[in-house]
């Protein structure tokens, strides 16, 4: 059975004083960085994906959200794009071989589109509640795991998601699991990942209520 990948999502506010380029470093581990700061402008977002790409540990791989411009100038490892961003058949066209594009979904359909679109993985939430949400009911793990059901490509889960509940992704079928504020806001970042990989390391069995797959 392949490692589950860890997926963490930047957010230079829940980081407070801290550096996200001091605090990419110590991210040994992660899998995907997806650096996720919407309201930057173009020229502060390519310097900061410019020295978070030379922090990184090695095997750590950097995802643009969104900004195809800013993936291309800093030779980040690919982009990530939400359901009303540009169409994943052309950001593959235009990044060019061996670059990664990956897609936000909510639903089986947007899963199933973004599959056909050439999406390399999916993100799906949110899973858990989560203050991000506040006031919008998770999908839940029985809409995860139709959701993986539903397509070939791997599927991360993202939304509320810990050291505690990881597993439980795992076990509904999602290939790994995405966070922001259980790295982000860590008071130990390198501590925090650790956590979360042994947590990724195990499975675990949970009951679920049969999904009918949708059609």
């Amino acid at each position: 059975m392949p490692l589950a990948w860890l997926y963490v999502i930047t957010n230079r506010r829940l980081a407070g004083a801290r550096s996200l380029v001091d605090l990419a470093a110590k991210l040994a581990g992660v899998d995907y960085l997806q650096l996720r700061e919407k309201d930057l402008p173009g020229k502060e977002l390519y310097h900061l994906a410019r020295d978070i790409k030379q922090a990184l540990p090695p095997g750590t791989r950097l995802l643009v959200n969104d900004r195809l411009d800013v993936a291309l100038a800093t030779g980040a490892d690919g982009v990530h794009l939400g359901e009303n961003s540009l169409p994943p058949a052309v950001a593959r066209r235009l990044l060019g071989p061996g670059k990664i594009v990956g897609v936000s979904v909510h639903s089986v359909a947007a899963a199933r589109e973004a599959e056909l679109a050439g999406a390399d993985y999916l993100l799906f939430g949110h899973v858990f509640p989560t203050a991000s949400k506040e006031g919008v009911p998770p999908r839940g793990l029985g809409h995860l795991r139709e959701v993986v059901a539903s397509v070939g490509i791997p599927i991360i889960a993202l939304g509320g998601i810990n050291a505690a509940n990881a597993p439980q992704c795992l076990a509904a079928g999602a290939r790994g699991v995405a966070v922001m504020s259980a790295v982000m806001a860590a008071p130990d970042p390198a501590r925090a990942v650790a956590e979360l990989k042994q947590a990724l390391s195990k499975r675990c069995v949970v009951q679920y209520q049969p999904v009918p797959a949708s059609t």
